[in-house]
């Protein structure tokens, strides 16, 4: 966020906390896009706070949290003070989980893979109304194809993207035979290390479509460990991923940290899955 709005959002957060009569005497911020995630101590909360605009995409992850809990998967609890609502406070929606202290140990990938697993059987017991994986790669491919909203994607560029998310983004739709309810964007940076194993933060992402996808967004020995892992989708959706990230980051409006590098460097990541995946 810009400074000014993430000094009003930091505030929002605190704000929140406080007047559930949570004692908040310090905010850290813990991660800061589009939206951020503060620690607020002593009281042990995580606070999401996104501006108002998201406040849909709010209100789904916190149903996504509550069913989830219900059938104990692994993924991070909302705060039982807060319950599973979000909150609106001067222009942001805020929702309140708790805080788990990272442990030490790295997360391997037997584990990763054996945390998957257990989260992909959970998603399986809840039911729940979520798009599609082709569903992004249609709102990606329009922003590869509006100039306006991409305005400085070089043409070169703008073809890769849109020729990987129209080729891939199709062929995964004929292959849905086993789609399912997925985690959406389980990238390590999603994957806290707790005292309690692994658990899954970041939940509004989730949508439907085969385990691979969700497979590709880890480090390529977890699919090794995940039995009856289709390989080869697996690659094609690593691809898929990184035109997708790529999409995102040359959005006129997108405010990730470190933005032109990020942009960079997913176009060779893209370039190098695609390699991988082999002729056709």
């Amino acid at each position: 966020m810009r400074r000014s709005e993430l000094r009003r959002a930091v505030e929002a957060g605190r704000a929140t906390a406080s007047g559930l009569g949570l004692q908040v005497d310090d905010v850290v911020v813990i991660h800061d896009s589009d939206r951020v995630a503060l620690r607020l101590d002593p009281c042990g909360v995580l606070a999401r706070v996104a501006p108002l605009g998201h406040l849909a995409d709010s209100a789904f992850e916190v149903e996504v949290a509550r069913r989830l809990a219900e059938v104990d998967a692994p993924v991070a609890e909302l705060d039982p003070r807060a319950g599973p609502r979000v909150f609106s406070r001067d222009s942001f929606a805020v929702s309140l989980w708790t805080y788990y202290e990272p442990a030490r140990a790295e997360i391997t990938p037997a584990d990763y893979a054996d945390v998957f697993l257990r989260h992909h059987a959970a998603l399986r017991r809840i039911d729940l109304n979520a798009p599609h994986v082709t569903d992004r790669v249609a709102v990606a491919l329009g922003v590869v194809n509006d100039r306006k909203r991409s305005p400085d994607l070089p043409e070169s560029d703008r073809r890769l993207l849109g020729d990987t998310l129209e080729g891939l983004g199709a062929a995964l739709s004929t292959e849905n035979a086993g789609d399912q309810l997925l985690h959406g964007e389980p990238h390590p940076g999603n994957v806290l290390n707790t005292r309690r194993g692994p658990l899954f933060v970041d939940l509004a992402t989730c949508c439907r479509g085969p385990v691979e996808f969700d497979l590709a967004h880890a480090p390529e020995a977890v699919g090794e460990h995940y039995e009856g892992a289709d390989h080869g989708l697996i690659h094609r959706c690593r691809a898929l991923n990184w035109a997708l990230f790529s999409a995102w980051r040359w959005r006129r409006d997108d405010q990730m940290p470190d933005r032109a590098h990020r942009r960079v460097a997913g176009l060779d990541e893209l370039r190098a899955a695609l390699d991988r995946c082999g002729p056709g």
